[in-house]
């Protein structure tokens, strides 16, 4: 099996009842960092929407099936962002892409649409849900078939 490649878009669409995790100001201002096989991304903060945030932000990582290892997961972790001190954690989850990855190089395309995810804050207990939603879209092959099937760069090379 070849490996291809493609975009992976991941639409953080929304969160409802995160834990507050500002004691001091009983306000909190989430944003979500999203990671992909050592590729990061954030969305912007929800300024004032307190524990039930909107963000409809969508981002694009580079994927690739099944290439190297067999993490195919997506982590999200929410923040709260503070002015005058360290952000704090409200929590993550973990979403498993390697079965939506395998449809996709099979269809060209495919995605979930927007569906809600459990929250687990540092005590492991559940701390809300976030809506996303991930698509991948297939863009090409990283392996020239050509190459191994007699194409035309092997023709190329007897005739050199």
């Amino acid at each position: 099996m070849t490996t291809a490649t493609g975009i992976l878009e991941v639409l953080v669409v929304s969160a409802n009842g995160l834990s507050n995790a500002d004691f001091l100001t009983g306000k909190i201002d989430p944003y979500v960092v999203v990671q992909y096989k050592g590729q990061e991304r954030k969305t912007h903060i929800a300024r004032g929407q307190g524990n039930n945030p909107e963000w409809n932000q969508k981002m694009k990582f580079r994927a690739e099936y099944p290439g190297s290892g067999t993490d195919y997961n997506i982590t999200l972790k929410l923040m709260d962002h503070d002015t005058f001190s360290k952000d704090d954690f409200l929590g993550r989850t973990t979403i498993h892409v390697g079965d939506l990855l395998a449809m996709g190089v099979e269809k060209g395309s495919y995605d979930l649409h927007p569906s809600k995810f459990r929250v687990i804050g540092h005590d492991k207990k559940y701390s809300g849900d976030i809506k996303v939603g991930v698509k991948f879209t297939k863009t090409s092959n990283n392996l020239d078939e050509e190459e191994h099937f007699g194409g035309w760069k092997e023709v190329a090379m007897v005739l050199e």
